[in-house]
């Protein structure tokens, strides 16, 4: 097996460090086609548990799961203007089929709005058809000049939420329902905190009438989207006919609504929590909760060690832990460690045969609050019943550093001018609040000079207690907003 180098420490480069993790971890490679990647089955299991959880989630709000075609035709993107706007630089086109030219080209799709509102239309005729509530886990295409691992490739697998609704209230509702259950997933499953708030109309969806989203900080300082929600208004319904007979007996447009979260978080998850070790995956997250390693010097001692090691596997399997069992004879317990660490797998159980004379085992959890054992002996029995609640400690404990951290990289104050904004982000801010005008102009002026952008206009338990009275491109501040420099 060939010796794995060390990584790149993200203080030095963190860019370097990521690229190398996602490799080294075996979370993803790069493939022969230009832009796109090949997931690893390691990554691809976080992401398994990724779509898991939000699955639930989408099911438990009366969302389905539905499939469109990849292929879309042309004329279908280009009937919404500012839809094919925002994406014509990025579309991968089909031309021929068959050994022959088509007569109207097909889109691989970017995203799915066009087609499916034109099902939509079909399908609903009534009020009492409404709302529509479908959900599509598939792929996209955007044909990315730049690219980077899970962050931004040509294709990407995501899930894309599309409704139909018989009021703009139902439609916003709907749009900040879906926001909060990413909030919540964030949170909760992945442990990246997010601000949340509604996106500048320079920043929104191309198509939409107002966009939000969930705005991570990551170890850099660098701000990621981790997922949008949109109130896409009426627009596509016009475009496509999605009309319904209200219940006066009017025939009205229905109003969208289209949201969706991608691989991309795999990424997130990797800048939120990684180290200079590797990978650090949320227990909730991670492919294998815990990797029990027997230890042993012979053949002899390796039948005992092992089949002890099963026994505690099977324990904690059926106590609804995630478990592997490396007994590789070919490596040294080093080499498994190292590996498994570098994977992230959140804790550790060794065995060898002295620990079975004394009837315990080594646990040793991937990382740990300050001052805490990284490695402890314990009865073998307290070890297995005492997993599932240093699971859920880590989990926690993962959290609260992801949002100190996030807290520590935000400054609030008065900014006066886009060259005190940039100023601010060279000397290490991340999220920077300050007052704007909502004047273009000043948006655009600063994004140039500072190189970042709103993130979001934030919810307001995200607002400073005083907000800013002043606009960093001068005058009054009438609302506040939260800059970044952003993957």
């Amino acid at each position: 097996m060939a010796k794995k180098k060390g990584l790149t420490p993200r203080s030095e480069d963190f860019s370097a460090w990521y690229n190398e993790v996602v490799l080294q971890a075996e979370l993803a490679d790069y493939s022969p086609v230009r832009g796109s990647m090949v997931i690893r089955p390691w990554g691809y299991g976080l992401w398994e548990n990724m779509q898991r959880a939000l699955d639930d989630m989408f099911k438990a709000t009366g969302h389905s799961n539905a499939y469109f075609p990849l292929l879309i035709p042309m004329s279908f993107i280009e009937r919404e203007k500012e839809h094919v706007k925002g994406f014509r630089p990025e579309l991968a086109v089909v031309t021929h089929a068959g050994g022959k030219e088509l007569e109207e080209p097909y889109v691989v799709r970017p995203t799915s709005e066009t087609i499916i509102y034109a099902m939509y239309a079909k399908w609903v005729q009534s009020y009492r058809d409404l709302p529509l509530l479908l959900n599509q886990w598939g792929n996209v295409m955007r044909w990315e000049l730049r690219t980077r691992l899970f962050l931004r490739t040509a294709e990407f697998l995501w899930q894309e939420g599309h409704t139909a609704h018989a009021s703009e209230d139902e439609a916003e509702a709907e749009s900040r329902l879906i926001l909060g259950i990413y909030r919540r997933f964030m949170e909760e499953w992945m442990a990246m905190p997010p601000v949340t708030g509604l996106k500048t109309e320079a920043e929104k969806f191309a198509g939409a009438v107002r966009s939000y989203a969930c705005e991570a900080l990551m170890q850099d300082r660098k701000a990621l989207q981790a997922a949008t929600s949109h109130m896409l208004g009426q627009n596509f319904a016009k475009q496509f006919g999605l009309t319904f007979q209200s219940e006066e007996g009017r025939e009205e447009y229905a109003w969208n609504t289209s949201w969706g979260a991608s691989t991309r978080l795999v990424g997130g998850l990797v800048m939120t929590h990684g180290d200079d070790a590797g990978v650090v995956a949320p227990p909730k997250l991670a492919p294998t909760q815990v990797v029990v390693v027997p230890i042993a010097r012979s053949d002899e001692q390796a039948v005992s060690v092992t089949e002890r090691a099963r026994r505690i596997a099977e324990e904690l399997t059926n106590s609804g832990v995630r478990v592997a069992v490396d007994d590789r004879r070919h490596l040294s317990p080093g080499a498994k460690f190292f590996e498994w660490e570098r994977k992230g797998v959140p804790m550790r159980v060794e065995i060898g045969p002295r620990d079975m004379e004394r009837g315990e085992v080594v646990v040793a959890s991937r990382v740990v609050a300050a001052g805490a054992p990284r490695k402890e002996a314990m009865a073998e029995a307290d070890a297995v019943a005492g997993i599932g609640p240093r699971l859920d400690d880590l989990q926690e404990h993962l959290r609260a550093v992801a949002l100190a951290r996030r807290e520590e990289g935000s400054v609030r104050q008065e900014v006066g001018s886009p060259e005190e904004l940039a100023e601010l982000l060279d000397g290490g801010a991340g999220f920077v609040y300050s007052g704007w005008s909502g004047d273009p102009a000043a948006e655009a002026r600063a994004k140039e000079v500072a190189k970042a952008s709103i993130r979001v206009i934030p919810d307001e338990e995200f607002r400073s207690e005083t907000p800013p009275a002043q606009c960093l491109g001068g005058g009054k501040a009438r609302m506040e907003v939260v800059w970044a420099r952003a993957y």
